[in-house]
């Protein structure tokens, strides 16, 4: 009997080691969608899911996003957006990369913004959505449950005008009033464009964003795609000020140039 019971503790302690490193190599599992959390409380700081760090991803728990399609064009509008993305990419295969709003420490704006590639952080309060993304210290704000301005009187800006609205547990979000040069993607748009959000929890450590655009003077069908975001609890965000900036555009070839010595 003495025997057996050995046997059985070292039998227990061998499958509890492997169970150990299984989880080490792994990494935790994510939260179960079924645990209690509020789902319309998005305060914190985020990243974008996932990380080349996420070692392992479960799409039954938390969903993978989808990479925005090519933008549904007109054709009076492809031929010239086809032209432009070859131009940019023989550009940057030469190693003269086209300037660029990043040239003139122009904020990405919206949507681009939403796509997190730096941290962002969401408060909330009973009438407004504030995102704060580090990158260029760009600050949105959505108002909750307010009329959306019409397109002649939305000023345009880098973020436009959102207004949003609970349907159940999803924040339904519009935007209009983006300035033209503020691009997606580089795909052109008018002053008609709108950008349509459907953000909801997926566990208490993971959001998605359904974003879909439309226009009617630029595309021929809505373009939609979908972010999903991850907590990072303990992040504090950082100042980004674009200060100082050594590169600037060539007046003549359009190309990014980088300022050297005391010019």
């Amino acid at each position: 009997m003495k025997n057996t019971s050995i046997a059985a503790a070292i039998a227990l302690t061998l499958l509890l080691s492997s169970g150990a490193a299984v989880a080490q190599e792994t990494g935790p599992l994510p939260k179960a969608a079924t645990q209690k959390f509020d789902r319309r409380d998005f305060t914190g700081t985020w990243d974008r899911y996932p990380q080349s760090i996420d070692s392992r991803r479960d799409p039954t728990v938390v969903p993978l996003p989808t990479d925005a399609p090519p933008p549904p064009l007109k054709p009076q509008y492809q031929a010239a957006f086809a032209a432009e993305t070859r131009k940019i990419a023989e550009a940057n295969a030469r190693g003269e990369p086209i300037a660029n709003g990043y040239t003139n420490c122009q904020p990405d704006g919206m949507p681009t913004m939403m796509m997190a590639m730096f941290p962002m952080e969401v408060l909330q309060s009973k009438r407004q959505v504030t995102i704060i993304q580090e990158a260029y210290n760009q600050v949105r704000r959505i108002y909750l449950d307010e009329q959306l301005p019409a397109i002649d009187d939305a000023e345009p800006g880098f973020w436009g005008h959102s207004v949003g609205k609970w349907e159940g547990d999803t924040l339904v979000v519009d935007t209009v009033g983006i300035k033209d040069y503020v691009r997606f993607r580089n795909a052109p748009h008018s002053d008609q464009m709108r950008i349509h959000e459907r953000i909801r929890k997926l566990t208490p450590d993971h959001f998605e964003n359904t974003v879909t655009v439309t226009d009617p003077v630029t595309l021929t069908a809505p373009w939609s795609w979908k972010w999903v975001y991850q907590r990072r609890p303990n992040y504090k965000m950082y100042e980004y000020v674009c200060e100082e900036n050594r590169e600037y555009a060539d007046p003549v070839t359009g190309a990014q140039r980088m300022k050297t010595g005391g010019n």
